[in-house]
């Protein structure tokens, strides 16, 4: 496991940029390229609730780095349990992981799942890149249009493997903007589509979080059987609000990042 969280950010977020090319472009169209620093409020993961790669087993690497755990939280529709990770140190990025309930499932989708998982051995889990060591099985075609039928989040997981599922611009710290709104205008007038279920600005001032993002890039994924343009990570942005005591709210809520997780939804 990594000893340096910067360290290990810089390589989760060179793997992103690798499937996320949007990430560059608004980067620039942020004012990157003018000196603007675009800091990062936090990223999120998504893994099966198996071993040796569930939720937990992920989070050993952010609990080695400072971190501990937040709130926890419950997608009922979408049969998935997160929690969240934040550090004192307030420069480092909240961390958001979530985990398939894979028992709530098809019979067909768990078989296919464990299949998938028992690629994995327990050592690839504690090594330093494997939150952005991608795909650790074979996988066709089909078998992702399966999984697809019955649970978006489960094939985009078999796609794609570990990798950071979206990074998220802290729109509290931008220079040019200062509400989610705004950026939304932004991105729209650049030509990128914004995630509108639930609503453009997800969550409000009384839940003391805004959030908003993109939609998935498609790229070019090689299956064991063809190549096919399927939607990879995507960018989110997220304005937090001052809690009574005037320190910034550091959770999640619920509703909203269930429409967020739609983000990586093909047919939207």
């Amino acid at each position: 496991m990594h000893t340096d969280r910067n360290t290990l950010f810089e390589k989760l977020w060179h793997n992103y940029q690798g499937v996320t090319p949007s990430a560059a472009q608004i980067h620039r169209i942020l004012g990157a390229e003018e000196g603007h620093t675009i800091i990062n409020d936090h990223i999120a993961l998504r893994t099966f609730n198996l071993a040796p790669v569930g939720l937990d087993a992920l989070a050993e690497h952010f609990l080695a780095l400072g971190y501990r755990e937040g709130g926890e939280y419950h997608f009922k529709g979408k049969k998935l349990y997160a929690r969240h990770y934040e550090h004192d140190d307030p420069d480092a990025p909240r961390v958001f992981i979530s985990e398939l309930l894979t028992e709530q499932c098809s019979a067909a989708l768990q078989q296919t799942v464990q299949k998938l998982v028992a690629e994995v051995k327990p050592e690839q889990v504690k090594a330093d890149n494997f939150l952005y060591s991608g795909r650790h099985w074979d996988l066709d075609y089909t078998t992702y249009l399966n999984l697809l039928e019955e649970s978006e989040y489960a094939a985009w997981l078999a796609a794609w493997g570990y990798r950071a599922n979206h990074f998220t611009v802290s729109v509290n710290h931008l220079q040019n903007y200062k509400t989610v709104a705004e950026i939304n205008q932004l991105l729209k007038d650049n030509g990128f589509t914004v995630n509108a279920s639930g609503g453009e600005v997800k969550g409000s001032p009384e839940d003391l979080l805004e959030q908003s993002s993109t939609m998935a890039d498609r790229v070019p994924v090689q299956f064991s059987d063809r190549t096919m343009a399927i939607p990879s990570c995507f960018y989110e942005f997220a304005l937090r609000y001052p809690k009574p005591d005037g320190s910034l709210y550091n959770g999640f809520v619920a509703a909203s990042a269930d429409k967020i997780f739609e983000s990586t939804h093909a047919g939207m």
